[in-house]
């Protein structure tokens, strides 16, 4: 199967079955969402969503944030992962955007990466779900299933090389939308340690099931030859 028939058949599977698809990190404004894509780095957004509350209401704004110290942040994040180097990041992220951008969350890449904790992924994250933008944040979940289904080849290797292929592929207006398509896949259909091949849809055309079939059969057919 060609590349753009792959792409056309699992772009139909998810909007027909995923028709509403949006990040589950809890936030009400850009500078909420900032806070929680940067706690949610190796860590599951139930666990973000779970500290997120108590730290917006002390820290309501980039200004409030910008005048706390690491360690006191630390002690409204230390059930997260990392949590001393993500207290700092928040602490510099929130001077850095009083200081560079008056206290508004950038738009562009460029300027997002500047700021402390923020890189590529969680850039093209506020791209995405506050401006709307066509930017494809490649995490573990979009990684993953894009190899496995073949969106993305085993020569795509880095989360940036998959970036790429996907937004070769998916229509530009789609794009915002198939992030999140391919992380909610990932949570909770294909899994990393036991994906639920038989609750997807995608099993017709997904490559890591052919190859996984096939492996079966012929460790079945070679089980029958030698009883």
């Amino acid at each position: 199967m060609k590349a753009g028939e792959l792409y056309t058949k699992v772009l139909e599977y998810f909007e027909e079955k995923m028709p509403v698809a949006e990040t589950e990190l809890h936030y009400d404004n850009p500078f909420q969402l900032i806070i929680a894509v940067i706690l949610s780095a190796q860590c599951t957004d139930k666990r973000v969503n779970m500290v997120t509350p108590d730290l917006f209401a002390r820290y309501d704004t980039p200004e409030e944030l910008a005048e706390a110290h690491p360690d006191e942040v630390y002690n409204y994040i230390k059930s997260i992962s990392y949590p001393n180097n993500k207290a700092k990041h928040l602490v510099g992220m929130a001077r850095k955007l009083c200081s560079d951008f008056g206290g508004k969350v950038p738009e562009t890449l460029e300027e997002l990466t500047t700021l402390p904790g923020v890189g590529r992924k969680t850039a093209n994250v506020i791209q995405a779900v506050v401006y709307n933008k066509a930017a494809m944040a490649v995490d573990t979940h979009v990684y993953r299933v894009s190899r496995r289904i073949g969106l993305a080849p085993k020569s795509c290797n880095t989360p940036l090389s998959v970036e790429k292929r996907l937004m070769k592929h998916i229509p530009e207006r789609l794009i915002p939308k198939a992030h999140h398509w391919l992380i909610l896949y990932g949570r909770y259909t294909c899994k990393a340690r036991n994906p639920e091949c038989h609750n997807c849809g995608l099993t017709a055309i997904c490559k890591e099931y052919a190859a996984r079939s096939k492996k079966t059969a012929k460790a079945k057919e070679k089980s029958c030859h030698t009883e």
